[in-house]
């Protein structure tokens, strides 16, 4: 039998936001441990376009919502972090790009011109032309428009390393999770057989979280599945663009990011109105067909004849909400010792992380001394998907 080990949070689940939390918590004094039963980056962390959102694409139809509010202040902590100046250091953290753009194959529709003009949005969006348009608009055959979004995309295994790097001697590679209960509460987990006590557990693990709850006799909060069907491109041909392309509806019609592959060349990742439910209504090889279709419609000067493709499906883990709409920010339900969360977003990890904290100070949680941790069997990281699927 493993020896038993004490600590003040327990978190679950190694994706970004397990990995926020448990740096958050350590910088504040907390002794924490993080288990992981597969890799760092989890499913769904390792799956995400990096895109830090700042709400903007959320207020397409013409005017700014809950979420598009909710979410507006995230680039900005996201870049003190990575300038060394906010709640985390990120210093290292790969950024490839700088912005996110949005992109009008032509004339702007008429419902999108008073969302272009109001104030709100403007301090957020500027136009571009010629030099400055992204790599793979930069042709004379590009007739559209295009405008600089206050967003940046990130290299998410780059910010997975760095998460782990924060992390210190605190990760557990564990496998069979069990309650851990003394006078019929909830007073740790059992992690293979190795009793860790906490003051407090957190469910972090994304769609891992709905087998869990079921594990440990929970029925609440329940979670839902919003499932993508992504597009994944490379060719020599490709340059780099970071773009949410405009279509009639409220969402982007193809939403692009790109991605460094080891042999040099870039994968463009394309997500977006075509991954959601016609997408997911696809097979693989009538995805791909639409994806060609619409890069073909969308950027007829660009050579794919040597491209190769693939496609994924993710599934994006939330708390459930009526008729499977989007949440607006992250989400933490609590059960006694027991913290339920989802952050809902990438660029949310920090706001699920306060929501961790205010509970703590909500209910007197402070650390306390706890010896040394022994060396831990530490989860690998996962490989980048465009890795796996071209490398």
């Amino acid at each position: 039998m493993s020896e038993s080990l004490s600590t003040d949070i327990l978190i679950v689940g190694g994706g970004i936001a397990g990995l926020w939390l448990n740096a958050r918590l350590r910088r504040a004094g907390f002794s924490t441990v993080l288990v992981e039963n597969a890799a760092l980056g989890g499913v769904q962390s390792m799956r995400s376009q990096g895109i830090i959102h700042g709400g903007t694409k959320y207020a397409l139809h013409g005017a700014l919502t809950g979420a598009s509010e909710a979410i507006a202040d995230m680039p900005a902590l996201w870049r003190d972090c990575l300038a060394g100046t906010g709640e985390l250091d990120l210093r290292g953290v790969r950024v490839l790009s700088d912005a996110h753009y949005l992109w009008s194959p032509g004339g702007l529709a008429g419902n999108l011109t008073s969302f272009f003009a109001s104030k709100a949005v403007r301090s957020r969006v500027a136009q571009v032309k010629g030099a400055e348009l992204p790599p793979a608009l930069q042709d004379k055959a590009f007739k559209g428009k295009a405008y600089r979004l206050t967003e940046l995309v990130l290299d998410v295994p780059s910010l997975i390393a760095r998460l782990a790097e924060l992390a210190g001697d605190s990760l557990l590679a564990g496998e069979r999770l069990e309650a851990l209960r003394e006078d019929g509460k909830l007073a740790g987990l059992r992690v293979d057989g190795r009793e860790i006590r906490a003051q407090r557990v957190v469910l972090s693990a994304g769609a891992g979280n709905e087998a869990l709850l079921r594990d440990l006799g929970l029925e609440r909060p329940e979670m839902q599945r919003r499932p993508l069907h992504m597009v994944l491109v490379t060719a020599p041909t490709l340059k780099p663009l970071y773009a949410h392309c405009l279509g009639g509806g409220p969402k982007p019609r193809v939403t692009v990011t790109t991605h460094p592959l080891g042999n040099g060349q870039w994968v463009w990742y394309l997500g977006g109105d075509i991954a959601e439910a016609g997408g997911v209504a696809r097979d693989e090889a009538e995805q791909i067909a639409e994806a060609q279709r619409e890069l073909h419609k969308l950027m007829p000067w660009i050579d794919l004849s040597a491209a190769r493709w693939a496609t994924l499906r993710v599934d994006r883990a939330e708390p459930a909400q009526s008729n499977l709409l989007r949440p607006d920010s992250a989400f933490l339900a609590e059960d006694g010792a027991l913290l339920v969360g989802w952050p809902t977003k990438l660029a949310l990890a920090p706001n699920f992380a306060d929501r961790v904290v205010e509970s703590l100070h909500k209910h007197g949680i402070r650390p306390q001394a706890s010896a040394a941790l022994p060396d831990l069997p530490r989860p690998a990281t996962a490989r980048p998907v465009w890795e796996e699927l071209f490398g």
